[in-house]
């Protein structure tokens, strides 16, 4: 049997396993300095839903929160009438 001879093809294969390391490892060395960021952007997404619940999602930043609220699944109701 004729050997397939594919080799540029897995060269190529192996350059772009190489750089997609490299672009993890600079993303890992830009976000070292703080190792909790998920955590934290969680905390503040988190502080700022239960912020407009208080306020019944009346503030302009907090209707992106509207068409997410008033089902059953949310369990969470708000009168439609106070967001006008």
């Amino acid at each position: 049997m004729k050997d397939p001879h594919n080799y540029a093809k897995v060269g190529y294969s192996m350059i772009l396993v190489a750089g997609s390391l490299a672009a993890i490892g600079i993303i890992a060395l830009l976000t070292a300095d703080d190792v909790l960021l998920a955590d934290n952007l969680s905390r503040d997404k988190t502080a700022h839903f239960n912020e407009c619940k208080i306020n019944d999602f009346v503030a302009d930043d907090c209707v992106k929160y509207r068409e997410r609220i008033n089902t059953e699944g949310s369990g969470i109701y708000v009168d439609p009438s106070k967001w006008k």
